[in-house]
């Protein structure tokens, strides 16, 4: 039998995200783990080279590309459903678990403990940067969302600048000073 965890995740663009707004341009899973994954790299960056503390960016970003890979079996439950209280964040949670043991075990045995931590990460700097990275994605979407006249997210991007805010994360308020604007610039102003 061929294994077919890569064929699995390659279907990550299949997996809408935000499935309660009306959207300007559609997001996958696929597209958000990237971006997801250049940020949180970007965050270990700031982490090692600005603040001075020891990261592994390349770890983080890895486990950031592969933070929602139990989507593929799960779908993306939208945020107001899965916090709603603590019962079926919980309940999430396990079914999170339970598609994470499910890809491990499409890979060959020999390849399985590679992508563990990556599926199941449990270092907590990393998992803290990636979350950070995941919420800094969402904001990012809000905020090109509304610059594209979509008032349908303004709700959505202050309350995840207020959790954002919250997190209380050196790297980033650094980010957010000295990267940010620049999400709400045009073509033009960005590459001049």
């Amino acid at each position: 039998m061929a294994a077919s965890f890569y064929a699995l995740i390659a279907r990550m663009r299949h997996i809408k995200r935000w499935g309660l707004m009306r959207n300007s341009f559609e997001e996958n899973i696929q597209g958000h783990s990237h971006m997801t994954a250049v940020l949180a790299h970007a965050l270990a960056v700031i982490r090692r080279d600005v603040i001075g503390a020891d990261i592994d960016p390349y770890k983080v970003a890895v486990v950031a590309l592969f933070h929602d890979a139990s989507e593929i079996i799960t779908g993306d439950m939208p945020t107001p459903v899965k916090y709603k209280n603590p019962e079926i964040m919980s309940a999430y949670k396990q079914v999170e678990r339970l598609a994470e043991e499910k890809l491990l075990r499409l890979l060959p045995e020999e390849m399985a403990d590679a992508y563990k931590e990556v599926l199941s990460c449990t270092d907590h700097d990393i998992e803290q940067l990636v979350k950070a990275a995941d919420k800094l994605s969402a904001y990012i979407k809000c905020v090109e969302e509304r610059k594209a006249g979509n008032e349908e997210f303004k709700s959505a991007e202050s309350q995840i600048k207020a959790i954002l805010d919250n997190l209380k994360l050196p790297e980033v308020t650094y980010f957010m000073a000295h990267f940010m604007p620049a999400f709400g610039m045009t073509l033009d102003e960005l590459i001049i």
